[in-house]
């Protein structure tokens, strides 16, 4: 697993990378910085990686979990409901690689407003 910080809004959370492909090709391209897009209690935003969605790709998430989704090389950031959820799960658009999770609580997020910088990097 690769640890990562995840800096946004002024709240820096702990987080930790799988050691699937996806997530070892978002590890190399770090560290990042981009503006955030809050889609519901979600956070996407474009990052310089492209890659095909996963065999086992999956539009429902739990909260705290981190994916890319393919057709907007975006990074995701799940913390609650989003638009399209059934209940209070959170729920992507379309099928996003699960790429890892949150380790702190992800509360902080819904005082983050849209258009917030968000920073991702390796832990040293």
């Amino acid at each position: 697993m690769t640890r990562i910080t995840i800096t946004i809004g002024g709240h820096e959370l702990a987080a930790e990378l799988n050691e699937t492909a996806s997530a070892q090709a978002i590890a190399a391209a770090l560290p990042l910085r981009a503006q955030a897009t809050r889609w519901g209690d979600e956070f996407y935003f474009a990052i310089p990686v492209e890659l095909a969605e996963a065999t086992d790709a999956q539009a429902e998430v739990a909260v705290g979990d981190l994916a890319y989704w393919p057709p907007g090389n975006a990074f995701c950031i799940f913390f609650g409901p989003t638009p399209v959820s059934r209940g209070e799960e959170p729920r992507a658009y379309s099928p996003v690689n699960v790429v890892g999770r949150v380790l702190d609580d992800v509360a902080v997020l819904r005082t983050v407003a849209s258009g917030a910088a968000v920073e991702l990097a390796v832990v040293a």
